[in-house]
């Protein structure tokens, strides 16, 4: 077992309003979906003494501090992107096994749904010193080119079709059918999806996120608070990250991610191989992203996730349930997904996940990606 296997469990998750939230801003739905894990752990606010946080083009944990009333002994406002709330578990994980504090609120929200309506859309990537607006922008490059280019190497090197990526997008829908809280329901067809609009070749729109408000808050706690808590802990057992680029153009290789190294160091702490996943929960900005990850991580051998998600492989009933709340492509997406990942394992490993429960979930994986498939952070949790 590793070193911080079971030592710090999560205890407390919850959203905040998802979907189209005008009324509220990005504070508000942090201090609404922070409220409502504090409620789901039975938790006070008084109870946090740890605060990691981090916002679409950053955000100062001071700052979200200061809304809260939270004067935390540590605190970490690690930015990876969508990679970036997995990577606060495994800080989290350590502070606490370390001492330095007993429980951490790890928050989350983004307006981009409605700031796009609004007119405002800020971003630090468009700074003249940064790498992706010197050498990428000018030539039409940004995020969902940047997939897209990644998508079109795998095709080329390894024969992946256009269908075989649709089939990811079909059976998220399937399982957001099943979410009453997703945004997207109506179920789709692979047809639809190759005949839906093309955004980037080979992307077509159905092999997009979606673009929503929302927020999320999740409570980590020492091993022996979360014993005595109103739900069983959910218990990290494995942590890994790393980041390998930030502008595609610096990409080592299209096809792999550095969820290879994040995946195998969250496995070795846990004592696990992917043969011993029950659910997976990766993250789904498009449609290449989930199988570039189902390769690094081991489920399925390099240049065959086309081949692996063939036949609804992950849809509900298949023999691979993944990205069970309807995903970022049919659930919510309001710009970095990865705290979702973690409020649906924890609902999946306690059961509550009502028609979309996968039975017997013992061990759920979750991944994060984050900016240009640029940083990875994998967290595994089980339950007693």
């Amino acid at each position: 077992m590793g070193t911080l296997t079971k030592k710090a469990a999560i205890v407390g998750v919850a959203e905040s309003d998802c979907g189209i939230v005008p009324d509220k801003s990005q504070m508000e739905l942090i201090a609404q979906a922070t409220s409502r894990a504090l409620n789901d752990a039975g938790l006070k606010k008084s109870d946090i003494d740890g605060l990691c946080c981090s916002g679409i083009f950053g955000l100062a944990t001071m700052e979200v501090g200061e809304y809260l009333n939270i004067q935390p002994r540590f605190t970490d406002a690690t930015h990876a992107g969508g990679a970036s709330f997995e990577m606060h578990v495994q800080h989290a994980a350590a502070a606490i096994a370390a001492g330095i504090c007993h429980t951490v609120l790890i928050c989350y929200a983004a307006t981009t749904y409605s700031d796009r309506k609004r007119g405002v859309f800020l971003t630090a990537l468009n700074e003249p010193t940064s790498s992706m607006a010197q050498f990428e922008m000018p030539y039409g490059g940004w995020l969902t080119g940047s997939y897209a280019l990644a998508a079109q190497r795998h095709m080329y090197q390894y024969g992946t079709t256009s269908e075989q990526l649709a089939e990811i997008a079909v059976a998220t829908r399937k399982w957001a059918s099943l979410n009453p809280l997703a945004m997207m329901r109506t179920p789709i067809t692979i047809a639809d999806v190759i005949h839906s609009p093309m955004i980037c070749s080979p992307l077509h729109l159905l092999d997009c996120c979606l673009v929503t408000d929302a927020g999320g808050a999740i409570i980590v706690t020492s091993a022996e608070r979360a014993r005595n808590l109103r739900h069983p802990p959910a218990w990290i057992l494995g942590c890994g990250e790393s980041h390998s680029h930030m502008g595609i153009s610096s990409m080592p290789d299209l096809t792999c991610t550095s969820a290879k190294i994040s995946g195998e160091a969250a496995f070795k702490m846990a004592g696990l191989t992917a043969k011993d996943i029950d659910v997976a929960e990766l993250y789904d900005c498009f449609t290449i992203t989930v199988l570039l990850q189902l390769e690094d991580l081991g489920f399925c051998r390099k240049g065959e996730g086309g081949f692996f998600v063939t036949g609804q492989t992950t849809a509900p009933g298949g023999k691979f349930p993944m990205n069970t709340n309807g995903g970022g492509l049919s659930f919510t997406h309001s710009g970095m997904y990865g705290i979702f990942l973690l409020i649906e394992a924890v609902r999946q490993l306690r059961g509550t996940c009502g028609e979309r429960q996968v039975p017997g979930a013992r061990v759920v994986l979750c991944n994060g990606i984050g900016v240009a498939l640029s940083s990875s952070s994998t967290v595994i949790l089980g339950r007693d």
